[in-house]
């Protein structure tokens, strides 16, 4: 029997009146994870559209591989440098030993290795404690679970620390699809960014945990700014003298979250979302002019405090989340806004904002992660002023 066939014989236990109708939303899901959902528009007066929400979902997934990639490369590169001359202990070690790989630095196999076993942990913790929440906001409320907690949840790990305890990856998501997502309504009602939202609560929460230079290379004992920390406390042209240019930077290979630290990686991931036009494009040029604009007027007026007033453009772009930011939070349809001329405005609020929290707030050099969170509320408002605008406009060119 095929798995098509396997899944009719299935469907009459799960509809109305089957023996498991109250499961019908978690048989859709799985269903509808392997095939086209059934319930699609076929006559007028409905749009159609060949891409659904699965495709879209699934799009941009396959838009992070690269992030996925460089930053497994990137925790495992960082851990095995950090350990050099140590005797590692713990089942990671066990197991790499096992395989035979040894934790050599200059060995790709080896990097890629040790940071899947860091990555694998958070990620699974992610799917299972989100996962939950979905299927139980789905039983409650009978309707299906969509794909896009498939979305939710690979953004969400790959914006936390490799070192992040397991306990509280799991509390962040569930506090950003319950809090972020479902008591709205879910998926295509939330005004707020589901994986940020649980990101930003446990940065809140548990800053040690979340900050600080002890968390990004997950080795005990370890300490080492990063690069924003050092901007902030000695001025960006000072990060030669820690081992970063700007290069590294770009290409990724300096501390941070896990999926963020390559900006090439990232504009690869954005361009196939434009490519395949699932991100909109004003919301780039908004969120680039509203940084490189804002960047410059700092630059024009200076500091003799703040070292961060002369930091250039171009190294607010390859430093911190901006870039992981940029093509997968900035673009996000729902949280966005929907008008063409409120994009543009959105981006650069959000342009303006992050680099205006790096510079001017001492206490948090990072400052993508709130500026997307302030676009996300404002956003509804933006759209709102941009409708009356154009209808006081119409009005007066009609009367």
């Amino acid at each position: 029997m095929s798995i098509r066939g396997f899944f009719d014989r299935l469907e009459p236990h799960f509809t109305k009146g089957g023996k498991y109708e109250k499961f019908y939303s978690v048989y859709e899901m799985v269903e509808s994870f392997l095939y086209t959902p059934k319930t699609v528009t076929t006559v007028a007066p409905h749009a159609r559209s060949y891409v659904d929400m699965k495709r879209i979902m699934t799009y941009v997934v396959i838009a992070t591989i690269p992030c996925i990639l460089v930053g497994l490369y990137n925790v495992g590169f960082q851990t095995n440098t950090a350990l050099a001359g140590q005797d590692p202990t713990g089942w990671r070690a066990w197991l790499i030993d096992a395989a035979g790989i040894g934790f050599n630095p200059d060995n790709p196999v080896a990097n890629i290795l040790h940071g899947l076993l860091y990555f694998l942990p958070i990620y699974i913790v992610t799917l299972v404690a989100g996962g939950i929440c979905e299927v139980v906001f789905s039983v409650i409320r009978g309707h299906e679970v969509n794909e896009g907690f498939l979305v939710s949840s690979m953004l969400y790990a790959l914006i936390m620390p490799p070192s992040a305890p397991l306990w509280q990856v799991a509390l962040g998501i569930i506090f950003g699809v319950v809090i972020g997502k479902e008591v709205f309504g879910g998926t295509g009602k939330n005004f707020l960014n589901p994986a940020l939202t649980g990101r930003a609560f446990l940065y809140f929460a548990y800053p040690a945990q979340m900050s600080g230079d002890t968390i990004w290379t997950p080795v005990d004992g370890f300490s080492g700014a990063t690069a924003l920390s050092v901007s902030a406390s000695e001025g960006f042209d000072k990060l030669a003298a820690h081992g970063v240019d700007w290069q590294a930077a770009f290409f990724g290979f300096i501390q941070g979250s896990i999926g963020e630290t390559s900006t090439l990686a990232c504009l690869i991931g954005l361009s196939f979302l434009l490519i395949t036009k699932i991100a909109n494009w004003r919301l780039i040029v908004g969120c680039l002019g509203g940084m490189i604009g804002f960047s410059l007027l700092l630059n024009a007026i200076g500091s003799d405090s703040n070292p961060m007033f002369a930091m250039p453009w171009y190294w607010h772009l390859v430093i911190g989340g901006y870039a992981f930011g940029l093509a997968f939070m900035v673009t996000e349809p729902v949280s966005a806004s929907h008008t063409n001329l409120g994009r543009y405005i959105y981006g650069a609020l959000i342009g303006f904002m992050v680099v205006m929290i790096r510079v001017i707030n001492p206490a948090f050099p990072e400052g993508m992660m709130l500026a997307i969170l302030f676009g996300n509320v404002f956003a509804p408002l933006i759209d709102y002023f941009v409708v009356q605008a154009n209808i006081k406009r119409r009005a007066k060119r009609n009367a």
